[in-house]
């Protein structure tokens, strides 16, 4: 492939490099083939693809690192005047942190939980001794400054815990920054994170760049966030290029049919007829929730869903949306039985249902069951997919031997699996396979219920889209009813009957999936719809960023709008000394705001 600033001096420089994987001591074989690119100071590169592309793999290898049984092969990596796949590891251990650095998709795995941030983010600087201890604090402070982290002064103080998801990934930018690295690789950095902490961290990001005239390989699979921030974009495919271009030319004029596909999976949204089932699997009454002991008033110390009710019907899908912080695993948690409710009543299939798991039947618990988010976490590493799939069989339905396994590949069949991977290992698989293990798990149980929480996150553009037409095609086929939870209104939009928001505990609106595909909103619910990136690398510069932290305090007599002090709408003299009234619009959305509907449209 022919580099197009060839007659450039460049400051990253990668020819034909060739990554190999040694497969179970296998015969090696490549994952990565004779990728090349370049690029000048300050330049911004996405590499961009499925789970499987190689760009991880790739960008690591700027580090001159290769993941466990793989190894650099052959070709060049630059980065100024050093290659670095020649160094050994006492000059790699230099160049880390000092002159190339790193910025992992989890921060919450990144920092060591027991201790404070600031020691954590001025520790690369004492290791390359690049400058004093109260130096490096007084960097660290500024750079908090120029993350736009709140009080930068103190911050540095606290322990990882103690701070929001994104803040930590600020957080986590600031610890690679602090030696004013040439490079910097940003692994799919917000990934986790909701739309509107996405617009803030990619906001800090962009400005950091700028400010250190820094060099940066974003990795991504979400082509609208890398155009927020890449001057060019790879589309990469099983260790290929596909495609290397500008990003204008790549979101406008995409040349490479599989660059088309991409495309084509993002803007992708079939929105879906409404059921109207009168079956209800699920009733949820005025449901309080929160942790910490339960005080006098039979309220958690530390409260977080506050009076929450709704129904989910035999075959409906029920979305639950809202920024980190709102309840929506909360939510989850209590509706499994894993957080028991303070107060409030659960109906499953008319009878009630016990607040907490150990009190509920063994059938109660084969009807409910959850698709967590992370498969990694969820799957048993040491147990093959036939043993996963194959506990709750034994559990619920007495299966074994033969008829087990007969049932494991006929579940692994209706997930849209090969039945060959029931003897295999969940390592050995992709990150979608995970997810279809995950999900097949909790159909093993024949539920009428299946809670799906932030199930497609983690997964790119290619293999969300799989997983959601999936899930499509099996409650068609099994009439199951979901309670899908998210951050992506988007998804909801197109996947959900019904669609509930959250915000900071307190439901703020709720109607028809097919009522949210049209004005007027929530303030809030606008301001989530107006927070996912376009497909425009000028939409990051024109929005405006919306800092979560600086909202209200909730207490426990506190019936005011928990929305007001971010709300651009906001009544001074009502919204701040009323509670907000329960209004049913003309389309039958129910929103909770003192605005009437000709004012929200």
């Amino acid at each position: 492939m022919t580099d197009n600033h060839s007659l450039v001096t460049h400051h990253v420089r990668v020819e034909n490099l060739c990554v190999d994987v040694n497969a179970d001591n296998r015969k090696s074989f490549g994952i990565v083939h004779d990728v090349s690119f370049s690029l000048q100071r300050g330049e911004v590169l996405a590499l961009i693809g499925e789970s499987g592309s190689g760009k991880t793999t790739i960008a690591l290898s700027l580090l001159g690192y290769a993941r466990r049984g793989c190894q650099l092969k052959s070709g060049v990596v630059n980065v100024g005047n050093q290659n670095i796949i020649t160094l050994n590891k006492a000059e790699l251990a230099d160049i880390r942190g000092r002159k190339v650095a790193y910025v992992a998709q989890s921060a919450a795995a990144a920092f060591n939980p027991s201790k404070r941030i600031m020691d954590q983010v001025i520790e690369s600087a004492s290791l390359h001794s690049v400058m004093s201890s109260e130096a490096a604090k007084i960097k660290a402070i500024d750079l908090f400054k120029q993350l736009s982290l709140p009080s930068p002064e103190t911050i540095g103080e606290r322990y990882p815990h103690e701070v929001s998801g994104g803040q930590l990934q600020r957080l986590m930018a600031a610890m690679a920054l602090i030696c004013e690295p040439e490079l910097v690789v940003f692994d799919e950095p917000t990934t986790a994170l909701d739309v509107t902490t996405q617009v803030d961290v990619l906001k800090a990001f962009k400005k950091a760049v700028k400010t250190y005239n820094i060099t940066a390989v974003y990795v991504s699979h979400d082509l609208a966030v890398v155009a927020q921030m890449a001057d060019r974009i790879i589309v990469l495919k099983q260790g290929r290029v596909m495609e290397d271009n500008e990003t204008e030319a790549i979101l406008n004029q995409p040349q490479h049919l599989y660059t088309q596909e991409l495309l084509s999976a993002i803007n992708k949204s079939v929105p879906v007829k409404h059921k109207t089932s009168t079956d209800v699997i699920l009733k949820v009454e005025n449901i309080v929730a929160g942790y910490g002991k339960i005080n006098a008033n039979g309220l958690p110390e530390i409260p977080i869903l506050d009076n929450i009710s709704l129904q989910v019907k035999r075959g409906q899908t029920v979305g639950i949306i809202g920024e980190s912080g709102s309840g929506k695993s909360t939510f989850a948690r209590v509706i499994a039985g894993l957080l028991p409710a303070a107060n409030g009543s659960l109906f499953l299939e008319g009878n009630t249902l016990a607040a907490n798991i150990a009190d509920r039947s063994k059938q109660e618990c084969q009807q409910v069951q959850m698709v967590f988010q992370n498969a990694d976490n969820a799957l048993n590493p040491s147990h093959t997919v036939e043993e996963i799939i194959g506990r709750p069989l034994t559990f619920f339905k007495g299966l074994q031997d033969a008829e087990l396994s007969a049932r494991v590949r006929e579940i692994l069949t209706l997930v849209q699996l090969p039945v060959d991977i029931a003897n295999r290992k969940c390592t050995a698989l992709s990150g979608g396979q995970k997810q279809r293990i995950n999900l097949a798990r909790a159909l093993a149980a024949d539920p009428s219920l299946i809670i799906c929480d932030e199930v497609t996150s983690a997964l790119d553009t290619v293999v969300a889209a799989a997983i959601l037409a999936l899930l499509k095609n099996l409650q068609t086929k099994l009439n199951i009813a979901i309670v899908f939870i998210s951050h992506d209104i988007s998804t909801v939009k197109s996947l959900c009957d019904e669609v509930v928001v959250l915000y900071k505990g307190k439901k703020v609106e709720h109607g028809t999936g097919q009522a949210f595909c049209h004005t007027p909103y929530h303030p809030y619910t606008e301001l989530l719809i107006n927070s996912v990136p376009a497909m425009d690398p000028k939409w990051l510069d024109t929005v405006q960023i919306h800092d979560q932290n600086n909202g209200v305090i909730i207490t426990e007599n506190d019936v005011l709008c928990r929305f007001r002090d971010r709300c651009s709408s906001s009544i001074s003299g009502k919204c701040d000394s009323q509670k907000p009234p329960l209004q049913t619009l003309k389309s039958g959305k129910e929103l909770l705001c003192h605005l009437d509907e000709f004012e929200l449209a």
